[in-house]
């Protein structure tokens, strides 16, 4: 919940001056719905930066007073949708159940579901994390076809690491996006999880950001408060398309 429109606005446009397109990255921004438009408009079109929401509800439309739903997101030019992040989890009792009914209504719409996934840290010194983040996957992705998988992002968020600045080791974050793509594999097939895109996010800053991405299974990061300034975002893509070219 950070940026009115007007001030979206101005963000994007600083950061577009400073990040000329890449084609070898892809960069996507999700601002909050009162910042849609404006963030489109500074966008403008054609643009390669897919703009995304940070939320849906399942329904496509009806008396749900306060919801946005896929036909709102796409008509506005979103591409994308970010499902169950942990603060929905943890302010807004968002459950499973419903995390894998709006993955189904984005997929629904052609817009790519970023479905979030992460352990609290008493999950994970309980030595819980792999079957946190297992269930947590398998649930919101319930139902969904080999087919449907390649509109499906998933992003490892330690619940722990976001916004704390204490973000997770790379053996660590290497470690359960192995154990995420092992469990597309044993779900879908090997092809599937090969090629599941698969993010890190939790206290990603341009600091911190090579280190995850130089490593194998690591394809992304979801980065929160690190892009609320267009100079350390436009670092942030340039570190990323160097560390795509290093490897390959």
């Amino acid at each position: 919940m950070n940026k009115t429109a007007s001030e979206a606005s101005v963000l994007v446009r600083e950061f577009i001056r400073r990040c000329p397109p890449r084609p070898d990255i892809q960069i996507g921004l999700a601002p909050p719905f009162t910042a849609l438009h404006s963030v489109r408009e500074a966008l403008g079109t054609d643009s390669p930066y897919h703009l995304g929401a940070q939320n849906m509800f399942w329904e496509d439309k009806g008396a749900f007073t306060g919801e946005i739903s896929g036909p709102m997101l796409t008509d506005l030019g979103c591409r994308f949708v970010i499902i169950g992040h942990s603060e929905r989890r943890q302010y807004f009792g968002e459950q499973e159940e419903w995390t894998n009914k709006k993955v189904a209504a984005a997929l629904r719409y052609d817009l790519r579901a970023i479905l979030c996934v992460g352990e609290t840290l008493a999950e994970r010194e309980g030595g819980r994390t792999e079957s946190v983040v297992t269930r947590q996957l398998m649930n919101g992705l319930a139902g969904l076809t080999k087919d449907q998988m390649s509109l499906v992002v998933v992003a490892y968020e330690p619940v722990w690491a976001i916004g704390t600045g204490r973000a997770a080791t790379p053996e660590q974050a290497v470690s359960v996006h192995r154990v995420l793509r092992q469990a597309a594999q044993d779900h879908w097939s090997a092809e599937t999880a090969d090629a599941l895109v698969i993010l890190y996010g939790g206290s990603v800053t341009p600091h911190n950001i090579g280190s995850f991405l130089s490593c194998d299974g690591i394809d992304g990061a979801l980065v929160g408060g690190a892009c609320l300034d267009p100079a350390s975002f436009a670092t942030l893509a340039e570190i990323t398309a160097t560390c795509r070219t290093s490897r390959g």
